[in-house]
């Protein structure tokens, strides 16, 4: 499969989850990938990767590591990822990766509960050594939709995250990396999905199945092919699912004669869809959507209740509740 990616003009493979640590052939998978020629990157909890796992994964040729931090105070992180200890881990192996010499991100997953520490969350990440910090508004698909009144910032929280941005911008220019986007319930236009549905992504499942976006499944009218039974090639070009939402010829009003169809595409189509229950409707974040309002009204949902995990506590972070 990597090969044939390669071929197709792939240039990077992003190994993620859930948790990859989880996989017992994570380090062959890794040097399979590199074998191709593809630049590998590891998008992982921290607390599934042991220190020998990491020293054989860059052995295999492993060249970047990313790894979620829930909080810059270790209870809170360990609360959210229902996992107690697993801020300490996490810290160690950053560690290790800086010893290794592997360039690092820290993905700061931001929510209600800790959005207003995002400068602490920044520092940590230096302090960690980290080459580059991407503050991720928490998405709500998955495990992080059942949590929404529980997760959702409030309006207040919005703007006061993004001048702290713009000043952690300013004062650690040339030393860190730090992207952030403004979370989907609080913008005024809606993202590009995936850079466009089927225009510049695609992620394979441990089942095979290829999809546009890593939320895909949930549009149950989709047709997705599988490695086993097509080429990589033959799926991007005319696999029922990648085609289903590529180009405009799909878009209904107001996208079909919007200005920007061209730069976010509509926005997302798993949004809309659970939003709405039309895939091909404008994703209600866009101002101009008919169900905008109902975006605004689920903004103002924020219930403080006990989170709803995945599974029982000290089973590894991916189950935290923003999946």
């Amino acid at each position: 499969m990597f090969e044939e990616a390669a071929a197709l003009g792939v240039l990077q493979v992003h190994l993620s989850g859930g948790e990859p640590g989880v996989r017992r052939d994570l380090v062959e998978i890794t040097a399979a990938a590199r074998s191709s020629g593809l630049y590998t990157n590891l998008i992982t909890s921290g607390v599934g990767v042991t220190a020998s796992t990491l020293e054989r994964l860059v052995a295999a040729g492993l060249d970047h590591v990313q790894i979620s931090i829930q909080d810059s105070e270790p209870d809170s992180a360990d609360k959210i990822a229902n996992y107690a200890g697993a801020f300490a881990r996490k810290k160690a192996l950053a560690g290790r990766l800086i010893a290794l010499k592997i360039p690092l991100t820290i993905n700061c997953v931001v929510h209600r509960a800790n959005i207003d520490r995002i400068t602490a969350m920044v520092e940590l990440a230096v302090s960690l050594g980290a080459s580059r910090v991407e503050i991720a508004h928490v998405q709500y698909y998955g495990w992080a939709l059942r949590n929404r009144d529980s997760l959702m910032p409030t309006a207040d929280q919005v703007p006061r995250a993004i001048k702290a941005v713009e000043g952690l911008r300013k004062r650690y220019h040339g030393k860190i990396v730090i992207d952030a986007v403004l979370p989907d319930y609080y913008a005024r236009f809606p993202k590009p999905c995936v850079g466009g549905w089927g225009r510049r992504s695609l992620n394979v499942t441990p089942a095979g199945k290829v999809l546009p976006c890593h939320a895909a499944e949930v549009i149950p009218s989709l047709e997705f092919w599988r490695v086993q039974d097509h080429s990589l090639a033959d799926i991007w070009s005319n696999s029922p699912a990648f085609k289903a939402f590529r180009g405009l010829s799909w878009m209904k009003e107001p996208c079909r004669n919007c200005e920007r169809r061209d730069v976010d595409y509509g926005g997302c189509r798993c949004q809309a869809f659970m939003l709405t229950g039309d895939a091909a409707a404008a994703d209600p974040v866009c101002h101009l959507s008919p169900h905008h309002a109902d975006v605004v009204a689920l903004a103002a949902r924020q219930h403080d209740v006990p989170y709803s995990y995945r599974l029982n506590p000290r089973k590894a972070d991916s189950n935290a509740p923003v999946g």
